[in-house]
């Protein structure tokens, strides 16, 4: 016997997802971002099934980048945010990890490390986020350093991010575009500007490197239909099942606050999943679920470790009947959407609680 919520993750779909990332920016090379635990898929378990295809991984930190070697995964690793503290430049170049620099301070760790061999250096360059990155105008000093020192390697790779990549008819990502290009180009090195909402939407930023990571999972990041997006396939699919069922009549209330009255007699369900598991706690009245592949609406407030649900209209519903709170059939930013928030917090808030199976 077992609580029935679990997580199911489709490594085929993650791979699939993987491959038209590539297709969408055929002259790049591909770093497979998975940051966050895979964005809550499992990182090992995601960057063990993409090894054979991707060059590269993406994480945030190096505890990230230590527990995926000691996995097995052999790839280069991407340390997204660089260093926090000097002494992790050893460690990069001991485990092959690149590092991203973005301030002074981590330029001269790189500078000042006693390394066994040199490291990879990204410099980021700020364009306009204002979150992390070097000023375009003291890119050229802190490059000529890295470029002469010996405790780097002689490529070095120039990054930036986007601010609003996801926002297709905001044009600021081509004035990011412009101001790196410009920056940039006068040190003839390898370069990388996309993440998934600009592999997806920018092909101006289509650069040597791309960083694919939401789509990877995927869903679309960007904020309306776009041709891209058919060929992502969910790889997450969150499911629960009946644990309890009552009628209710009209007038009477569901749930902490009595926030959902019934305006008919009705039929409750009880699903059990909640806050505890990761499903948001603010979804609203009208969140969508699916039971037995219908779709059914969240009414009254989120508990700990159940939610309630209306199916009145659903003919016979027993316990034990599947529902699926996101997946194949369910999108994750609709869902996203009555909360609040996006499609990366829901699948990033997954709690340890549920149990991952992996299909291939």
């Amino acid at each position: 016997m077992a609580r029935p919520s679990h997580m199911v993750v489709d490594l085929a779909a993650l791979i699939s997802n993987y491959q038209w990332a590539c297709k969408l920016a055929p002259k790049a090379q591909t770093m497979a971002i998975v940051k966050a635990n895979a964005y809550g898929h499992g990182a090992v378990a995601c960057a063990t099934a993409l090894q054979p295809y991707a060059p590269a991984f993406g994480v945030a930190c190096i505890e990230e980048a230590l527990a995926l070697r000691a996995a097995g995964i052999h790839k280069p690793i991407l340390l997204l945010e660089g260093t926090f503290t000097a002494d992790e430049v050893a460690v990069a170049a001991e485990h092959d990890f690149w590092l991203m620099v973005e301030d002074p301070l981590q330029v001269d760790a790189v500078l000042t490390a006693h390394v066994s061999k040199p490291v990879k250096v990204w410099i980021k360059i700020d364009t306009g986020m204002h979150r992390l990155g070097l000023a375009p105008a003291r890119v050229q000093g802190y490059y000529q350093q890295l470029v002469a020192s010996p405790n780097t390697c002689e490529k070095i790779v120039f990054a930036t991010h986007f601010a609003s990549a996801d926002e297709t008819n905001n044009h600021f990502t081509l004035v990011q575009v412009q101001l790196f290009m410009d920056t940039a180009k006068r040190f003839k090195q390898h370069i990388s500007l996309a993440n998934s909402a600009a592999i997806m939407a920018w092909p101006q930023a289509h650069g040597d490197w791309n960083r694919a990571g939401f789509m990877l999972y995927g869903n679309s990041p960007l904020d309306a239909n776009h041709p891209s997006s058919k060929g992502l396939q969910p790889v997450m699919q969150v499911n629960s099942a009946i644990m309890s069922l009552r009628l209710i009549a009209a007038g009477e209330c569901v749930g902490y606050a009595q926030q959902w009255c019934a305006q008919r007699p009705s039929v409750i369900a009880t699903v059990a999943i909640g806050y505890g598991d990761g499903y948001p706690r603010n979804a609203d009245t009208g969140t969508p679920v699916l039971v037995n592949g219908k779709r059914a609406k969240v009414v009254g407030r989120v508990s700990m470790d159940m939610i309630t649900i209306d199916v009145t209209d659903h003919g016979a519903v027993q316990i034990g009947d599947k529902v699926c709170l996101w997946g194949k059939d369910l999108n994750i930013n609709e869902v996203a959407g009555h909360a609040g928030t996006i499609g990366y917090e829901l699948m990033t808030r997954v709690t340890q609680r549920l149990p991952i199976s992996y299909t291939h």
